[in-house]
């Protein structure tokens, strides 16, 4: 080793042990000149390089004293080499990174690498990178916005379809609406111009309907009057030995009728004196349920303990007491049976229908013996004359009807109401017939000559029924405002006047003393009242539906009551 050599070892051994030193390579001796020259200009570097590195020591240790401010982040730049690494690697260019170390690691030993060349990377170049990786994130979150847009955008089409849909069906509606209350006020003004119209056609119709009663009345007194003076004319001109028959158009007779009594006989009951039913101690006592619908009516054999029911399931049957065994059954009727009344004899038994016809029943045939179908409408009622010779109907057509039992035909019409006939009843003993009607009123007719001979006044409404007591000289009228009537037959004159309202009372009855009065109530009670007093006894109670029927037994023992529960009722005492 040389001396030079040797003091450019010392040199270097002085200087600071973080630099790195590489060996230089000698040619040949023929180049000593040279290579003092050069190494003249070397240690003159390597003088320039020692200050330079220890002012950046010195600078280091200052920052480290100074220390980081607190809370802050220190990026260190990065070397262009690992830049350059990183992008390959994240580029997945592994033979492009291993072809780069090799000329990397070649160029440095060379020395070909500058301090320019390989110092940090630029600012721009990082912040390139950073934009291009924000770029990317914003792209990707641009595409979710834009798929979360045209979803929304297609929802937003939906309900712009819905909203115009739902806004042509509301004009749709508005204008069908609009078109509606148009008509309805044409049709209301076009109707208005009617009322006038029918309410004067409807007082023409009630005037005309007056005067055609006025005028039916009056044809039928001027007919018995001239029927009277023909036959008084008839009379003066026979002899004087002749005895006259007092005949008349009304009263001739065909083969097989029968006879109206000429003169009304004496009651036998007039003056017979009864006990007084003691309803108070009346309980119910049994519940007989034969039909399949409404009981409409009850009515008592005369002399046995049978009584005949009426249905609307359009039958009749005949049940025995005390028992309630079915004896007999009628379903010859095509509509509901509104009445059914005993022959004073027990033989026969008459039924009145909706069907507008009245029927006779043998009990030893079995059968319908006659059908009487002159009537319109619907027959509400019938009763057999104390002879049994005939029976009288009354019905909706505003007639009553008397019928001869004998010859099977229609021997009387009593006109003279203005509306339905709702009831119809003989007074004993005679030949009067008494009739309550829904025009408010309660008429008595002569049956042998077909005139109303007295017309009660003062219900307010429909009369249901009528009936006598056993003297006959007072009758009991019901109408559907629960209104009932007491009238002195013999001083045409009301008597008493029982309210059971608010609801209809539809039949009444009185015990055999004529002291008692059951009334059947629409309540589903019969009220009963004592006469003398004016006082109501008690209430039977029972039935769950409107109390259609009321009917004494001939002893005042029991009462049997018939409703539209479909059942009838049997009260009484304990035997």
């Amino acid at each position: 080793m040389s001396g030079e050599e040797k003091v450019t070892d010392d040199l270097l051994l002085d200087s600071d042990d973080d630099f790195e030193y590489e060996e230089v390579p000698v040619d040949s001796e023929s180049d000593d000149d040279d290579m003092s020259e050069d190494l003249e200009s070397a240690l003159r570097s390597l003088a320039t390089a020692k200050g330079k590195q220890i002012v950046d020591v010195v600078g280091q240790e200052e920052a480290e004293e100074a220390g980081p401010a607190p809370g802050a982040v220190t990026k260190r730049p990065e070397v262009v080499d690992d830049f350059v690494r990183n992008f390959l690697l994240k580029m997945n260019m592994t033979r492009t990174l291993e072809s780069f170390e090799t000329e990397w690691y070649e160029l440095a030993q060379t020395g070909q690498l500058h301090e320019e060349d390989v110092g940090a990377v630029p600012d721009i170049y990082l912040r390139n990178h950073e934009l291009d990786s924000m770029t990317k994130a914003l792209r990707a979150e641009l595409e979710h916005v834009k798929s979360i847009a045209g979803r929304a955008t297609a929802t937003w089409d939906k309900f712009r379809k819905e909203r115009d849909f739902h806004r042509m069906h509301h004009k749709r509606v508005g204008q069908e609406k609009n078109k509606l209350l148009t008509d309805i006020q044409r049709l209301r003004k076009h109707f208005g111009h009617y009322e006038p119209t029918l309410k004067e056609l409807r007082h023409k119709y009630e005037v005309a309907m007056k005067e055609k009663m006025m005028m039916r009345l009056e044809r039928d007194r001027l007919s018995a009057k001239l029927e009277a003076y023909e036959s008084q004319m008839r009379t003066t001109e026979l002899p004087a030995d002749t005895q006259p028959l007092p005949k008349t158009k009304k009263l001739q007779k065909k083969k097989g009728d029968s006879q109206l009594p000429p003169n009304d006989r004496e009651n036998p009951l007039q003056n017979l004196q009864f006990p007084v039913a003691e309803v108070q101690t009346f309980t119910l006592q049994k519940t007989f349920k034969g039909h399949l619908m409404s009981v409409s009516n009850v009515a008592i054999h005369p002399k046995k303990p049978i009584i005949a029911t009426a249905s609307d399931d359009c039958t009749w049957k005949m049940w025995g007491l005390p028992g309630g065994d079915i004896i007999m059954s009628g379903d010859g009727h095509k509509d509901w049976v509104a009445s059914v009344n005993f022959h004073p004899l027990g033989t026969h038994l008459v039924s009145a229908s909706g069907d507008c016809t009245v029927k006779l029943w043998s009990f030893e045939k079995a059968k319908c013996v006659a059908t009487f179908t002159e009537h319109t409408q619907a027959v509400w009622d019938a009763a057999f004359h104390d002879t049994g010779d005939f029976v009288v109907s009354c019905s909706l057509d505003h007639s009553a009807r008397l019928w001869d039992v004998n010859s099977q035909r229609c021997r009387q019409t009593f006109r003279g109401h203005m509306d339905s006939v709702n009831a119809v009843v003989w007074q004993p003993y005679t030949n009067n017939i008494c009739t309550g009607s829904s025009d408010k009123t309660i008429s008595i007719w002569d049956a042998r000559s077909g005139l109303c001979t007295q017309t009660f006044y003062g219900h307010f409404n429909s009369c249901n029924h009528v009936t006598f007591n056993l003297r006959g000289d007072t009758i009991a009228s019901t109408d559907s405002d629960g209104v009932v009537k007491l009238w002195d037959v013999r001083m045409v004159a009301e008597l008493m006047t029982i309210n059971v309202g608010p609801h209809p009372a539809n039949k009444a009855a009185f015990d055999r003393s004529g002291e008692i009065l059951a009334i059947a109530s629409d309540d589903s009670e019969v009220k009963v009242w004592n006469l003398i007093d004016g006082e109501q006894i008690c209430e039977l109670k029972g039935h769950t539906d409107s109390v259609h029927a009321v009917t004494f037994d001939p002893y005042g023992k029991f009462v049997v009551t018939a409703s539209s529960d479909n059942t009838f009722r049997l009260y009484g005492t304990l035997a």
